[in-house]
């Protein structure tokens, strides 16, 4: 017989979701005829959980931690698929760069030197704003140069595409 299939780990919950299916159970044994929609109860179960002392919550953070483990266990025994990344072909053709992407890059030096103690987080902000401010006259040599590269990407890589069909044409005929 073939190996049966090992199902993945069910994934560990929040402190707050063990408080939450506490707070179901004990308000389905309290009023057991009593129907609350899914809104109406996640509302009082919000309203409870901030409202409850530091020292109550810290038994569901010991619970979420005890479940963290667990799953990090399970996790390392666990032998299932696990995805891998395609490799891009070296030879295939690189995606344009976008307007804003062109922008971003002749700009990028002028921020960084006028603001040197900025991240690079920072500067791609600030470089965002000023391309939502930015007038679309302005914007256009961006977007014309954009969109000459992306036609000759789109050429690129019609040839590339050619060429794979050829390799795989003489792969066919040398069998």
């Amino acid at each position: 017989m073939g190996k049966e299939a090992q199902l993945r780990p069910k994934v560990n919950v929040s402190s707050y979701i063990h408080f939450m299916l506490n707070y179901r159970n004990k308000f389905k044994e309290q009023q057991p005829n009593t129907y609350l929609g899914f809104k109406e109860f996640s509302r009082k179960c919000s309203e409870k959980w901030r409202s409850i002392p530091k020292h109550e919550k810290a038994k569901y953070e010991a619970l979420a931690k005890l479940d963290k483990a667990r799953y990090q266990e399970e996790m390392m025994n666990y032998m299932g698929k696990r995805r891998k990344r395609r490799k891009r072909d070296p030879q295939a053709p690189r995606q344009p760069p976008s307007s804003f992407l062109l922008f971003s890059l002749d700009h990028y030096a002028q921020l960084k030197q006028d603001n040197p103690d900025w991240s690079v987080v920072q500067v791609a902000k600030a470089t965002g704003k000023m391309w939502s401010t930015t007038s679309n006259v302005d914007k256009q040599p961006y977007e014309q140069k954009a969109a000459l590269l992306r036609a000759k990407y789109f050429e690129e890589m019609e040839a590339y595409r050619n060429q794979l069909q050829g390799r795989k044409r003489n792969f066919q005929l040398k069998k």
